[in-house]
């Protein structure tokens, strides 16, 4: 295993000029970058599949979300981050993919997402992630016990590059290295979470429009396994871009009769339900959209009861995106019928 250090200057990393300053700060000399700054910082020439990154980093009291991402791609990549805001908190650190520029934090929380930890505010700690293949763990401050064991990798596995995420004020580093050899792992590793009885695996997503489209409207149809839990990251798909932030989400339910069957389903941030062109429901788990603390976390919040016909019935999910993941679960409950 090779450790090596990358300097801290423009020569070094990909950084915008005028946006990180050298400084010294609690007797280290360091970076600081400004205060409104939200970037992935990246060291030049430098890729790595399977390997470690480490940071020395100094994080201010204020909302933030600053760590290190890992085998980047354009706009894909893992990623690794603190809350200096909720520190000791169950989301005190995240860690979460990032598919076409959307952050999947509200889709990917809990355990092996999410941990209790706590970090110094204003003084020097170490933060350090591993991974290899599909399992990853962060360090900080003791490098000899993760705090976190994450809960599988997400993004491909593929060689990409490394850096710093850099998410809003009061962030100084004053180190950064990495090992490009694959690393000893101490975590067990992460279980899938199983299947649950009627859990829609299949989809078929359309390509994104603005919201408020009629279904009639999709076009560009293709094909999006869930996870194993039921979870779609429908980013892995697409990315939001502006003015079209909505995609259709359809699937085929088949029913030896008429009856009622229930569907528990979840999204990010918002959705209208459709079953064979009959709009059912509309909901907003948008983040803040009930209250301050209010995330948005993406669940089987919600059963919506189907009034199914003998045959073939279309369900068509719109699921629009704001920020903080675009994500739909849905599984069907009761007896009868044919799953998708």
């Amino acid at each position: 295993m090779t450790r090596r250090t990358v300097p801290l200057d423009d020569a070094h990393w990909n950084w915008p000029r005028g946006r990180v300053a050298a400084t010294t700060h609690r007797g280290r000399h360091c970076v600081a970058f400004a205060q409104d700054a939200n970037l992935l910082a990246l060291p030049r020439g430098v890729a790595l599949t399977d390997g470690a990154i480490e940071v020395d980093l100094a994080v201010a009291h204020e909302r933030s979300f600053h760590g290190l991402a890992w085998r980047v791609n354009g706009p894909t990549y893992e990623s690794f981050f603190v809350r200096p805001h909720q520190v000791g908190n169950p989301d005190a650190v995240q860690y979460t993919p990032v598919f076409n520029d959307v952050s999947a934090w509200q889709l990917y929380h809990g355990p092996g997402y999410w941990a209790p930890i706590t970090f110094p505010l204003g003084r020097w700690f170490r933060l350090r992630v591993a991974f290899a293949g599909n399992r990853g763990e962060a360090y900080i401050g003791d490098m000899n016990r993760p705090a976190l064991v994450f809960g599988g990798l997400k993004v491909p596995i593929a060689e990409g590059r490394i850096g710093l995420h850099v998410g809003g004020p009061g962030l100084h580093v004053a180190r950064f290295a990495y090992d490009d050899a694959p690393p000893t792992l101490r975590g067990p590793t992460p279980r899938n979470p199983r299947s649950l009885p009627g859990t829609i695996r299949e989809w078929e997503v359309s390509q994104p429009v603005a919201e408020g489209t009629p279904p009639t409207a999709a076009t560009g149809w293709q094909r999006l396994e869930s996870e194993p839990g039921g979870l779609v990251n429908l980013a892995r798909m697409h990315p939001v871009r502006r003015g079209r932030n909505t995609v259709f989400a359809r699937t085929t339910i088949t029913s030896q009769s008429a009856m009622s069957r229930s569907l528990v389903f979840g999204f990010s941030d918002r959705a209208v339900v459709y079953l064979n062109g009959r709009r059912l429901f509309a909901g907003n788990d948008t983040y803040r959209a009930r209250d301050y603390r209010f995330l948005g976390s993406i669940g089987y919040w919600y059963t919506l009861e189907l009034p199914l016909r003998a045959g073939d019935n279309e369900l068509i999910v719109a699921v629009s995106e704001s920020f903080g993941g675009w994500g739909l679960m849905a599984r069907l409950v009761g007896s009868g019928g044919h799953e998708p």
